[in-house]
């Protein structure tokens, strides 16, 4: 067994996915304030770069990898001794009516929202059961408890990452190892810009986009013509927060000793959340006002 466990008493180590923008970036900057070892990650090095200048240490991570997975976590055992905390940020989110996905994309949104959460958890369980220590925090949104129009195959890919924390969550709890579900809203990243290219609307220069390879039927005209405001999914919209409240949500779960299953950041978040209380009707009905407001 590597010979970190002193080392690890004064300085945590964390491995976090997608860090090349938004909650990702800032996650890896908060950590770093806190004073832990932040492996940060992403799949073009040369986006993390001022990150290796502000002192995180930098790999190449593709989370639909499995090589890439195996390199990384083998890499900071290696030279850590441990992971103290996961933080499986990267993700994107494909949107469009469900007829309008191709089955294609449904598996590339599954391979990186769900599959890539999972290689990750695959691979440092076992050091942290060793340790019987260690914070698993996956980043879904409120649309893992709440889906809408045109957000099916996104909602459905976060929906299975909160499935499968409550099912981990349990499974991992006899060796001191917690999971922790962080659920924003609107936040203001490059989400909605790419959300709305997936989707077919403008992206984030005003060019018009090919849709994101969707299967336009001809039935669902009215849905991205809604679609063209991306404020609806994200960016801009109302409640959206910066992404350093999510990354300092982020950095409390994985340093606290209790930390609580499930973490909303922002008052639009928590608000959002509980619609998954309503019936399904009025669900319906919301909806439906909204489609015929926004026409």
């Amino acid at each position: 067994m590597p010979s970190g466990t002193d080392r690890r008493r004064v300085q945590k180590t964390v491995l976090i996915t997608g860090c090349s923008s938004g909650i990702g970036r800032g996650a890896a900057r908060a950590f770093l304030d806190e004073g832990w070892t932040v492996y940060a990650t992403a799949r073009n090095p040369a986006d993390i770069e001022t990150l290796g200048e502000a002192g995180c240490e930098l790999a190449t991570l593709d989370v639909t990898d499995q090589s890439d997975v195996d390199r990384v976590v083998d890499r900071i055992l290696d030279e850590e001794g441990a992971i103290d905390a996961l933080i499986n940020n990267a993700g994107y989110g494909q949107f469009g009516p469900v007829e309008d996905v191709p089955t294609a994309k449904v598996h590339e949104q599954f391979d990186v929202n769900v599959y890539g959460p999972h290689r990750l958890i695959k691979a440092v369980l076992p050091g942290m059961r060793r340790e019987r220590d260690g914070t698993i925090v996956n980043v879904s949104s409120v649309a893992g408890r709440v889906s809408f129009p045109g957000g099916g195959v996104y909602s459905g890919s976060k929906f299975a990452v909160e499935a499968m924390s409550d099912a981990l969550r349990n499974e991992v709890a006899e060796y001191g190892i917690d999971v922790v579900v962080v659920e924003p809203g609107p936040v203001r990243t490059n989400f909605s810009k790419r959300a709305g290219r997936e989707a077919g609307s403008a992206d984030g220069d005003g060019e018009a986009t090919d849709g994101g390879g969707l299967d336009r039927s001809g039935a669902y005209e009215e849905f991205y013509a809604i679609f063209e405001d991306t404020q609806l999914i994200g960016g801009d919209g109302p409640g959206a927060i910066e992404p350093e409240v999510v990354a300092a949500a982020i950095v409390n779960a994985a340093s606290a000793t209790q930390p609580p299953a499930r973490v909303q950041p922002g008052t639009a978040a928590r608000i959002g959340v509980l619609a998954r209380f309503l019936p399904d009707a009025v669900l319906d009905a919301g909806y439906d006002i909204v489609r015929k407001f926004t026409s």
